[in-house]
């Protein structure tokens, strides 16, 4: 094998690793946007929709992938006391965002941002993870923001999915092909299928076509129907890889796409991350704003939760819910998500996204906080 190969390789290896495609495709996008707008905004038009609509579908996919397998025994989802408090979090979590966000909208007289709330409630999962292990390594604070985190955007979605349609509206067309897309993965299933592509070529094309019919965003198109690929009887853990020789279905549909979605997600940085930078308009600090509010509606929800009977994990103390809740205001990728599927291209959809890119500077407040409470990387040692 030639250096070159090897050097390749190795490049590829971090940036998969680290999560690197999409902040990488973001700060490419920023300079072409600020560089060269018109040819930016003539590829961005041109490649939203095969990025958006098809691409992130495998984004999701692998997201289904990593819910399904946590329902398994041992998973972080399993049993369902284990995911509550986590979800109840995620509630708070939304609920203050959504809150703020349409506040402050109002309040600074940009009315026609409102109908972009439903980014508020993004949640960025790999920044968080990226900041959570940097912050907490392997300790449970981990998984239960990663919970909170996947939880805090699954509703996000269902109110994507409910109140934004994408296209025009034919339910019945879409209710028929999305129960010919539940039907034929069930078969599969059944027939025990253990090659993942007729899932993804079957049940799955049909899922998008179902869910573009009705109105939803056919990103999400992949997510009813990876819980029928035959997965393994134990969950390694939440974005933990899993055992070099397994090979069960769904193991084998994550690391094919682990790849071409580092690839999706670079593109859907670029074609999405690209805001003029001059001239900050006020509704560009809707998104920071709720944002920033987050940690109180995770720190009261958790509370509330606590004196209904539920349990914080071991070994995660209040202080590390502080921290926690500066992380999970990093809204990135999902707050860009939620605003292209919201908003229309234009001046507000400009606005949204340089708010959802200012988000990354919660990454700074939780090392402040992480650090000023010491916990994680910064609790004092045992002597």
């Amino acid at each position: 094998m030639s250096l070159h190969i090897r050097i390749a390789r190795r490049m590829a290896g971090v940036i998969v690793d680290y999560l690197l495609a999409l902040p990488l495709g973001c700060v490419l996008a920023l300079l072409w946007a600020n560089t060269a707008a018109e040819s930016y905004f003539k590829f961005s038009n041109a490649a939203s929709f095969v990025v958006n609509e098809v691409g992130m579908a495998f984004f999701f996919g692998l997201i289904a992938k990593e819910v399904s397998e946590a329902t398994v025994p041992g998973g972080a989802l399993h049993p369902w006391r284990r995911a509550a408090m986590p979800m109840a979090a995620a509630l708070g979590s939304v609920a203050v965002s959504i809150a703020a966000y349409v506040l402050f909208v109002h309040s600074v007289g940009e009315h026609m941002l409102a109908d972009g709330w439903v980014a508020a409630c993004a949640v960025d999962i790999p920044g968080t993870y990226i900041v959570a292990r940097m912050i907490f390594g392997k300790e449970p604070a981990v998984p239960f923001l990663l919970l909170l985190a996947i939880s805090a955007d699954a509703i996000g979605l269902a109110c994507v999915a409910a109140l934004q349609p994408v296209a025009d509206v034919h339910l019945l067309a879409g209710a028929v092909l999305m129960a010919l897309a539940l039907v034929g993965a069930a078969m599969l299933r059944r027939r025990i299928v253990r090659n993942f592509w007729p899932y993804v070529l079957g049940p799955g094309v049909l899922s998008w076509f179902a869910l573009y019919a009705s109105g939803v965003h056919p990103a999400l198109a992949l997510v009813p129907i990876i819980p029928f690929l035959p997965h393994a009887k134990r969950d390694p853990g939440l974005f933990v890889d899993s055992d070099p020789h397994a090979h069960d279905t769904l193991t084998l549909f994550a690391r094919f796409w682990q790849y071409p979605v580092e690839a999706v997600l670079f593109f859907f940085g670029l074609a999405n991350a690209g805001v003029p930078l001059h001239g900050l308009e006020v509704g560009s600090w809707a998104i920071p704003i709720a944002s920033l509010l987050r940690p109180i509606g995770i720190g009261v929800a958790t509370a509330i939760a606590c004196a209904a009977g539920l349990h914080l994990p071991h070994r995660v103390g209040w202080r590390d819910i502080a921290v926690v809740g500066c992380i999970a205001s990093i809204g990135l990728v999902f707050a860009l998500f939620f605003s292209s599927a919201v908003m229309p291209p234009g001046t507000l959809l400009l606005e949204m996204k340089l708010g959802a890119l200012i988000t990354i500077f919660g990454a700074l407040l939780a090392f402040i906080a992480a650090r000023a409470l010491r916990v994680g990387r910064y609790a004092p040692t045992q002597p």
